[in-house]
């Protein structure tokens, strides 16, 4: 039986703009497709913090430039995004099989996801979204829009808005069908679109659900082997960018729980990655993780790159 694997995409690889994210999704396909070709069931999720960022700001800008444009709700530009992150996507994977021979069907289903409107997340923003800014900068459109910023791993001030932890996928079970029918299925992109359960039926909320986490979800309901997170690192790091940096080849959750205690993994990082694939390791007996780069996808199923997580 062929092993099932979910895999996670950052949105950070995929580009700060719709052309360079039109580029950048042939290495995606590239990297992904020999998966495919060694017979594992693949499904694929993806961020969406860069774009998130960038369609909310210019709706944003749109409707107080004026000229009728109305203002766009947060969950329907998070929609926004698994569409043409989707579309690109799902064109990149379909050519690069087809080159292979492979006749295989890849699309993507536009995903909601239920959270607790009483998730402590709403009240403490730590989901980085949109573009990198300078201090100065990040102060400034902070007390132009009230919005808040938090640093993030050395590379700028980003946008920070809620992120509720997943508690439902609420297409899980047409996602089911489609990988047992053999499709490469792209779901749960930017984490889903968020939506509490209401009396009058699912209602979006302003807010972006961690990828990985929503990924690490999928994967338990999906019962899939492996859960892969890509990323721009080739393997998880002690000391991150400091001079006594060291690569990790293997975690234990006992590993894994000793770092977290130290604080060895940045928020809104490497810390949600780490804590995702804990939780999917925790959820069956032989279940494991495997956070790497994009690029060592293949070599890291074989055990030659990236960071293993098990029991």
């Amino acid at each position: 039986m062929a092993e099932r694997i979910v895999v996670a995409l950052g949105g950070n690889a995929l580009g700060k703009t719709p052309q360079q994210q039109l580029a950048l999704v042939k290495d995606t396909a590239a990297a992904l497709v020999p998966l495919a070709e060694r017979g594992y069931e693949l499904v694929i999720g993806h961020g969406n913090g860069p774009q998130v960022g960038m369609i909310n700001l210019a709706m944003e800008y749109a409707a107080l430039s004026g000229g009728g444009t109305p203002a766009m709700p947060f969950p329907e530009c998070g929609a926004m995004t698994q569409g043409y992150i989707g579309y690109h996507l799902q064109q990149a994977l379909g050519c690069a099989l087809q080159e292979q021979g492979l006749k295989k069907c890849c699309a993507s289903v536009i995903t909601q996801v239920v959270v607790d409107p009483a998730d402590p997340g709403f009240q403490n923003p730590t989901k980085p979204i949109g573009s990198f800014y300078t201090r100065q900068e990040a102060a400034r459109i902070a007390s132009e829009k009230g919005f808040t910023f938090t640093e993030d791993a050395g590379r700028g001030y980003r946008r920070v808005v809620p992120s509720p932890l997943p508690q439902r996928i609420v297409e899980l079970a047409l996602i089911e069908r489609m990988v047992a029918a053999g499709d490469i299925v792209i779901t749960v992109g930017g984490g889903g679109i968020p939506v509490v359960e209401t009396a009058e039926g699912l209602k979006g909320v302003a807010a972006v659900i961690d990828k990985d986490r929503a990924c690490a979800l999928l994967a338990r309901e999906l019962h899939a082997d492996k859960l892969v997170i890509l990323t721009a690192v080739e393997r998880v790091c002690l000391n991150y960018n400091k001079p006594d940096q060291r690569e990790l080849e293997k975690l234990t959750l006992a590993d894994c729980e000793r770092y977290l205690a130290e604080g060895q993994f940045a928020p809104g990082s490497m810390r949600p990655k780490i804590e995702a694939c804990m939780d999917f390791v925790r959820s069956r007996d032989g279940a494991e993780a495997i956070i790497a780069s994009l690029g060592c996808a293949a070599d890291a199923l074989a055990g030659r790159s990236g960071t293993r997580i098990t029991r």
